[in-house]
């Protein structure tokens, strides 16, 4: 059965104001979701913000065009205020870019995980506490889409419609398990690292895969299909994935065309693509024409960094051990808890702390809380994964 619940959709400054207004003389945290269209335009900004309170109702604003206004409305009422959002790390970003940004936070998809809910996705803890099942499907919309298709605007609408009743009930089931407060440090710790942390821009170099791009005149052309692409999809509001996927850069990069045709038989290359084989091609042939010392040279490894998995089971067995050991006994621990080991403690940290363990032995528990602490684990994971990073041996002494 088809939902279609009471919204308020507003795209104009006084509609902005007015919104505002209903919002705040609402009651209690605000339920909050955003909309974007990264799949279809250059960034992850917001093209549609749902905010729903109680005692107030459910407000959808259409921001593009109006930022500044959306900010100026929104920041005095949502601004330092209690949020609760599904999922929330890419919609702490987007609405970080509109200049809001929350005091305190619940996430409901981050609080069912830790109350060991297998499946922590909004239709089906919806449909867990409340009974109703929510119709989804357009979430990879074209949301910078004008005007909106009704049923899109009744999907964004249910998504914040439920966040209270999830929150409190998860807020309960969290609390007997002993898990809120370290459910807390989770909340806080994606507010420091997704609302306030600045942005950090994209180089060429945060490509997926580019490492293995090894010659110089690879790089080159990596760097320079990356820069090409970045200022199109800039210059026309449009993902760069849609002009050349990251893989081809990679792939291209790697295979060195040394002619047209060449470069069209690149796995996954858009050779049908009107004009692209030319256009591209002129890249590859303009950037190996520059000076070869201008040409980027592959980074070396920082030593404090984690080698990859075979590298490090190759050349450090020992220490690779002591990583699989310690991933062996996090991930019982998470078991015990009912939670994933991956919210216990993140893959990434456990491979630094371990890794800087291999040049500098921990010492005991408290030197390992102090290095995962130091790694960016919160406290609630430190103090029970800080443990069993230590040899059983050391643990006991």
């Amino acid at each position: 059965m088809t939902q279609h619940p009471d919204y308020t959709l507003v795209d104009s400054p006084a509609g902005f104001r007015r919104a505002a207004q209903a919002l705040e003389a609402g009651r209690g945290p605000f339920a909050v979701d955003t909309e974007r269209a990264s799949a279809y335009r250059y960034d992850d900004r917001a093209f549609l913000v749902q905010v729903h309170r109680r005692g107030a109702g459910t407000f959808l604003f259409a921001p593009e065009g109006h930022r500044d206004a959306v900010r100026d409305a929104l920041e005095p009422v949502l601004g330092g205020a209690d949020w609760i959002i599904h999922a929330a790390g890419e919609d702490l970003a987007s609405l970080a870019l509109l200049g809001l940004h929350p005091a305190t936070l619940f996430d409901t998809e981050l609080a069912a995980r830790l109350a060991g809910f297998d499946r922590p996705n909004l239709g089906a803890m919806v449909e867990h506490y409340t009974g109703t099942h929510l119709e989804k499907g357009h979430g990879r919309e074209d949301w910078s889409l004008t005007p909106l298709p009704a049923d899109w605007l009744d999907y964004a609408a249910l998504d914040v419609l439920y966040l209270n009743d999830l929150a409190e009930a998860l807020a309960e089931e969290l609390a007997a398990a002993g898990m809120l407060a370290a459910a807390e440090q989770e909340f806080a710790h994606l507010i420091r690292t997704r609302s306030l942390a600045p942005a950090q821009p994209k180089t060429w170099r945060d490509m997926k895969g580019v490492q293995a791009v090894r010659s110089p005149a690879g790089l080159q052309i990596a760097r320079a299909l990356w820069q090409e692409r970045d200022a199109a999809a800039r210059h026309t509001d449009a993902s760069p994935a849609a002009l050349l996927q990251t893989k081809v850069i990679v792939a291209v990069a790697q295979a060195q065309p040394g002619t047209p045709d060449e470069l069209a038989r690149v796995p996954g290359f858009p050779a049908r693509k009107r004009g692209a084989t030319s256009r591209w091609f002129g890249v590859v042939e303009a950037a190996l024409r520059e000076r070869r010392q201008a040409w980027p040279e592959r980074t070396r490894r920082d030593p404090h960094t984690p080698p990859s998995k075979p590298t490090w089971e190759r050349t450090y067995p020992e220490s690779f051990a002591a990583l699989e050991q310690a991933r062996t006994r996090v991930a019982a621990a998470a078991g015990n808890l009912g939670i994933r080991p991956e919210d216990l403690l993140s893959p990434a940290t456990l491979r630094e702390v371990m890794w800087s363990a291999a040049a500098r032995p921990l010492l005991d528990a408290h030197d390992a809380c102090r290095r995962l602490l130091a790694a960016g684990a919160r406290e609630w994971q430190a103090e029970i994964a800080g443990p069993l990073l230590v040899a059983p041996r050391a643990a006991e002494d």
